[in-house]
């Protein structure tokens, strides 16, 4: 019989409040009765319009914040009571994230940024530099690796976000709008990208309000007023090149 294999990401009846009932202070229900399991190497959006919950379910995912309600795991490790120093180590060995504004430092090389995340884990020097040069040519930078963050475009920018993101080896990746700075031509390469990584068996959770984007998946999470409402295959992504 085959066993089955633990999600890299379960909810499970999540609910986020916002506010107090005390003193007739209103309570907003940002997230309410989101279940959903994602498996390892899946590719996935989760969309809906503005205000609907999406950045609330990111931030859960990410564990920068805790449910109101109901229980997340993250690789097999439930989370919901966890205490804010393991929820830290756990987000640093588990998560990469990548940001709409690239969250780069501005005087800081290119290898420097993918090194950061391996000293806050320990790592020897000279191994962080061999790993993070290894990520930067994966994204196609090996000739931009002592450049500053004003010296790449933005497309470049992106990418070393995306190394910096992968340089630890997390189980989810998860990209907040991460075309959103970006022109169009840029974020199809971005777009391209993640799909490769997820040919390479990543597994990629973009949050997205654009539905050209969202269509790059082969799921999608939709939601809307705090609430799950779709959940669904969108369209099988091109095959891999031989």
């Amino acid at each position: 019989m085959k066993v089955k294999e633990t999600p890299v990401v379960k909810f499970s009846n999540v609910c986020r409040y916002y506010g107090s009932t005390g003193n007739g202070g209103e309570v907003v229900k940002a997230l309410c009765g989101v279940s959903f399991e994602i498996t390892k190497g899946e590719f996935l959006a989760v969309t809906g319009p503005s205000g609907s919950g999406k950045s609330t379910l990111l931030h859960l995912m990410g564990l920068l914040d805790r449910p109101s309600e109901g229980e997340i795991d993250i690789d097999g490790v439930p989370v919901s009571k966890m205490s804010d120093t393991s929820l830290a180590k756990l987000r640093n060995q588990k998560i990469g994230f990548i940001f709409q504004q690239f969250n780069l430092l501005p005087k800081t090389s290119s290898l420097k940024q993918v090194e950061l995340p391996l000293v806050y884990a320990g790592v020897p020097a000279g191994k962080r530099r061999e790993m993070a040069k290894k990520e930067l040519e994966a994204v196609g930078l090996a000739d931009k690796m002592n450049n500053r963050p004003s010296q790449l475009s933005g497309g470049q920018q992106q990418r070393v976000a995306i190394a910096r993101a992968m340089v630890t080896g997390p189980a989810l990746l998860l990209a907040d709008e991460p075309t959103g700075n970006l022109d169009s031509k840029s974020g199809a390469s971005i777009l391209e990208l993640f799909e490769q990584l997820h040919e390479g068996g990543v597994t990629v959770i973009i949050v997205t309000h654009d539905r050209d984007v969202a269509a790059h998946a082969p799921r999608q999470l939709v939601i809307r007023d705090g609430e799950l409402v779709e959940d669904q295959p969108t369209r099988r992504l091109r095959p891999a090149s031989k």
